[in-house]
């Protein structure tokens, strides 16, 4: 049975230290970050398969980190927010910058888990536990793991999510306008924020391989297919 990974975003040293033994009795590996900049952090290192987010941190709020996730780096990875805020105007608030659930302190340690699984569940579900393979590149939803020619290669969360894109759909083309709006919806990314990410792609999918599997497609958009070029 395959692990799952969870990063826990709490100031309460000794809630979050509780909820991390509880947690792991269950079979889960747990992260711990205390503020936004270390969550940040982590989320750029590690993968993980469901994100617990308090909303009051020292640094400043959840909703920054949650809309900082969905809106710049593009990760589509569940979000449960665990606070005492309990209004409607909160989960509305909460809803809104992309979480996916929302637990009310105090809360049942069970209920936790019985919803962390649901989260998981649903979310590798929707990706699909069917490997995806073009060629010799071979990309696991379930385990989020990327590896070419039995490498494995490590991308960063937007640019992971590129490639996911684009081998779901191999070998269709998708114009700039499909890809921007699958990675970032309606808000507008940095200027060149795409054709930087293209290249990034590319340097690590491409370059060190002989084959040449990610297409620039002039006038229309980008795919990935296996071209044989002989």
């Amino acid at each position: 049975m395959s692990k799952h990974f969870i990063l826990m975003v709490e100031d309460h040293y000794e809630l979050a230290s509780t909820l991390c033994e509880f947690l792991e009795e269950h079979g889960f590996v747990v992260d711990h970050a205390r503020n936004l900049s270390a969550a940040r952090q982590l989320l750029k290192q590690q993968r993980y398969h469901i994100l617990l987010l308090d909303i009051n941190l020292p640094d400043g709020s959840g909703y920054e980190l949650c809309e900082w996730l969905r809106n710049e780096e593009g990760l589509d990875l569940p979000v449960l927010m665990l606070t005492a805020r309990d209004t409607l105007d909160d989960k509305l608030k909460g809803f809104n910058s992309g979480t996916d659930d929302y637990l009310v302190k105090p809360f049942d340690f069970n209920e936790l888990v019985v919803r962390v699984k649901a989260l998981i569940k649903r979310s590798l579900g929707e990706v699909s536990s069917s490997r995806l393979q073009i060629h010799d590149l071979i990309l696991d939803p379930a385990t989020q793991q990327l590896t070419r020619a039995g490498q494995n290669i490590e991308l960063p969360p937007i640019q992971f999510k590129l490639l996911k894109l684009l081998m779901r759909h191999s070998p269709k083309v998708l114009t700039k306008q499909e890809i921007m709006m699958q990675l970032w919806g309606d808000e507008e990314p940095e200027s060149d924020a795409l054709r930087s990410h293209i290249y990034n792609l590319r340097k690590m999918v491409d370059k060190p391989f002989e084959q040449k599997l990610i297409h620039t497609i002039s006038g229309i958009g980008l795919k990935i297919a296996f071209e044989d070029e002989a």
